[in-house]
């Protein structure tokens, strides 16, 4: 990241992180604070909220207004200030746990409602920050702390779900394409409503070391080979099958929750009697 982007968008009294080397998280935040700027966005004016595990730290090192908040609940305290200041720009980092697993209600609810803030979800598909066990998104025979033997479970499609509940636009994106992480992150700011981007991460330390997948490099190299950008995959349909489409997934429109919200309480007033 260039000096001029670190010195005004990370705290550097609180440098260094306490990412394990080889982490996908720091890449995926150098890539989000490149496209907030990209983006155009008014520093005090855009606030950060995360909730609880190794992705949820980011908020402490980006210098913005910023929320650390409890586990699962980050979309929870993103729609009380989206409601009360709906002129803010509201950015939630969270994991692939604290989103689909404990904060699983809040998620759906967010992209039902439509709710005009930036959903950013980093799935490294295992709780890193608590020792490795296996998460919503934990793929099938992998093995975890929790799963000795393999886990049993499917592991939940998030760009599948998010555009299910409601989201008005969901990308997919990986550190081992930051050009298209950059512009689909400022895409996603910039759109009117729910945005939800998942990131794909590497988790070399837990989840790459319990699956005998190497280091980090081995890790960026297999994260390539799996994804493949949406352009590329319409042009090679055959070689796009098994893979993860990277880019702009999926875009509508519809009215923003707290637009229609704002309606509604502007009628309550009138009825009250408070127009007066």
């Amino acid at each position: 990241m260039a000096s001029a982007l670190i010195e005004k968008y990370l705290r550097l009294n609180k440098l260094p992180h306490i990412w394990c080397p080889g982490c996908g998280i720091g890449q995926i935040i150098n890539g989000t604070v490149r496209a907030i700027d990209k983006a155009g966005f008014d520093q005090d004016k855009t606030v950060v909220v995360s909730g609880i595990g190794c992705s949820s730290r980011a908020s402490g090192y980006m210098n913005f207004d910023t929320l650390h908040t409890m586990h699962g609940r980050a979309l929870a305290f993103a729609t009380g200030i989206k409601l009360a200041k709906p002129e803010l720009n509201v950015v939630v980092i969270m994991g692939d746990g604290d989103c689909a697993a404990i904060g699983g209600n809040h998620f759906i609810h967010a992209c039902r409602r439509n709710l005009d803030v930036t959903a950013l979800v980093i799935n490294n598909q295992i709780y890193g920050m608590t020792g490795g066990q296996y998460s919503p998104t934990t793929p099938v025979d992998s093995l975890a702390t929790t799963a000795p033997y393999g886990d049993v479970e499917p592991g939940f499609d998030l760009c599948g779900v998010a555009q299910a509940a409601g989201s008005t636009f969901v990308g997919r994106v990986a550190p081992v394409r930051m050009p298209e992480l950059v512009n689909t992150i400022a895409k996603a700011l910039q759109h009117k409503g729910l945005s939800f981007v998942e990131a794909v991460s590497q988790c070399p330390v837990y989840y790459g070391r319990m699956n005998r997948l190497g280091g980090p490099v081995q890790m960026l190299k297999l994260q390539k080979e799996i994804t493949i950008p949406v352009a590329q995959a319409q042009r090679d349909p055959e070689g796009a099958k098994g893979r993860l489409l990277t880019g702009v997934l999926y875009e509508s429109e519809r009215p923003a929750y707290e637009e229609l919200y704002g309606k509604v309480r502007l009628k309550a007033h009138w009825k009250a009697g408070e127009h007066v």
